[in-house]
């Protein structure tokens, strides 16, 4: 199960306030998601930001998570940008603070996280990489585009089965602000909101 602090987390979500314009986003990716879980496929998902280091990495883990809460075991979460940068540190401690736990496995020749959910489950790895990575899947994917400027540069991406738009305002806007901090923190808390919602109407019947 979810480490106890996740779980706790997750109580306070509430996806009842999810706006209507939001849903127009998510409710066609729930339908995606819905089919081929009738259908018994594995689901692997990539969620696409431009650079690989904020809004795609919490994506990643809090899908990683909730669906593996939901009882969701061929789900596999990856993430990938139009470029590849580094991980931005506030957004490993959001997730830590939420409940996840992280540790640093390697520096070079840039920094890898294992992020971890749970007990028993293996680690999510997080490191900034280009969405067509060999670590990620090459085919029979969903690509999830959390980002405007990801879905103007990537109005294809090769081996995607299916591609949504699902953007998040970036966090970045308030880097190096008293904000940081609370921004990030904002961010998340809507991503795994947004995310348990999907997660919760795909039924097992």
């Amino acid at each position: 199960m979810l480490y106890k602090k996740l779980q706790q987390y997750l109580k306070t979500l509430d996806f009842e306030n999810i706006k209507e314009e939001r849903k127009q986003f998510l409710n066609p990716f729930i339908e995606r998601l819905q089919k081929l879980h009738y259908l018994n496929q594995d689901i692997n998902l990539n969620f696409i930001c431009t650079h690989n280091s904020r809004r795609s990495h919490l994506a990643q883990c809090w899908a990683q998570a909730i669906a593996y809460h939901l009882g969701l075991s061929h789900v596999r979460a990856y993430s990938g940008g139009t470029e590849a940068t580094s991980v931005f540190e506030e957004v490993l401690h959001s997730l830590n603070k939420s409940g996840f736990q992280i540790d640093s496995i390697a520096t070079k020749p840039q920094a890898v996280h294992a992020v971890k959910y749970s007990e028993n489950q293996h680690p999510i790895l997080s490191f900034s990489k280009i969405h067509h990575d060999s670590f990620n899947p090459e085919s029979d994917f969903i690509a999830i585009m959390v980002c405007s400027d990801a879905e103007q540069k990537c109005p294809f991406v090769h081996g995607a089965a299916a591609r949504f738009a699902i953007p998040f305002e970036d966090p970045k806007m308030a880097d190096g602000t008293s904000q940081q901090t609370q921004a990030y923190q904002e961010r998340s808390k809507q991503i795994a909101t947004e995310l348990l919602y999907v997660f919760s109407q795909i039924t097992t019947a």
